[in-house]
């Protein structure tokens, strides 16, 4: 059945998918704020055990969601105010080392494809210290202790023939960095969290695996090295759009004398069923769409901008 489970990268999808099944998860721990005098909500979940990684289908590690309904717009001071609270997380969940961190950032994905373009673009506005410090020592920024920013776009394996994996791997046996820190673009299960979603988690990342492309994991397993991996969904699969306006419908029906007795029908699918349908009626030409919002171009400059700020105050 795994085939007909929504894509999703956001594990606090994943948690809904259980809450909406009435299935209780053992060994995930949940806290919900918002910050003072915002709509801005902050999910904290943390998978504590085997059984509980096992459920959800992800490593053990904290899973940070920042739901940001306006994320999408042009409010300066609100974006500024995202920055913020994301430099507070990421703080939290970088090492503790002697001395400032040596930190390399990744942005994976594809520069030449607009909604896989987040991760490049956030370190082409990245503060990249790492050469600075090599030539001219940590008083060049007039402090006692500066933190080494190196910077990375690996690119896609179509592009270099090489998985992200290998280059970035090659990268840390050379620079030796305490910490690195991965962008990607995600898939999300719901279209309400379409640009409007940060997820930073401390159990690594595997490249393309939104679009079904599954790459090699990038991971402390893997590498070496703690990886903290930020992203935000950019597209959902055509089947979620599909089942989102079958949802819809239904509710329409509900609402009709006539149509009262097929919206019973409907309703007494369960959720899983109903995605099995719709990738059934969609299947071969459509069930492997995925779609994007039509401003996703000024939506990833926009996010770009307020991740690589982030970044930059945490590492200040």
């Amino acid at each position: 059945m795994e085939q007909f489970q929504v894509r999703t990268d956001l594990a606090l999808e994943t948690r809904e998918k259980f809450e909406e099944d009435n299935v209780e998860i053992k060994g995930v721990k949940v806290e919900e704020e918002y910050l003072e005098g915002t709509e801005i909500k902050v999910t904290t979940m943390v998978i504590e055990t085997e059984n509980g990684a096992k459920a959800m289908g992800r490593p053990k590690g904290n899973y940070i969601t920042v739901e940001a309904p306006n994320m999408d717009g042009q409010d300066e001071e609100y974006h500024e105010r995202i920055s913020v609270e994301l430099a507070k997380i990421i703080q939290k969940l970088l090492p503790e080392t002697e001395g400032k961190l040596s930190v390399l950032v990744a942005g994976l994905g594809n520069r030449e494809v607009t909604p896989d373009a987040l991760g490049p673009r956030v370190v082409d506005h990245m503060m990249i210290t790492r050469h600075v410090l090599k030539e001219f020592g940590k008083y060049a920024f007039g402090e006692e202790e500066v933190t080494s920013v190196s910077g990375i776009v690996p690119g896609v394996m179509a592009q270099t023939g090489m998985e992200s994996q290998e280059i970035i791997r090659g990268i840390i046996e050379e620079t030796k960095p305490d910490v690195m820190i991965a962008i990607d673009a995600l898939a999300a299960r719901s279209t309400k969290r379409l640009s409007r979603t940060i997820q930073i988690t401390d159990t690594g990342i595997n490249p393309g695996s939104g679009v079904g492309n599954h790459r090699h994991g990038l991971s402390k397993e893997t590498l070496g090295v703690p990886v903290i991996a930020i992203g935000v969904p950019t597209v959902v699969d055509a089947a979620t759009i599909v089942g989102d306006t079958m949802q819809n419908l239904i509710q329409a029906m509900e609402q009709n004398t006539h149509l009262q007795s097929l919206s019973i029908g409907l309703n007494a699918l369960n959720a899983m069923e109903k995605y099995e349908l719709i990738r059934e009626l969609l299947s071969p030409q459509l069930n492997t769409m995925f779609v994007t919002p039509k401003d996703i171009d000024e939506s990833v400059r926009q996010l770009s901008n307020t991740i690589s700020e982030g970044l930059n105050i945490a590492l200040a």
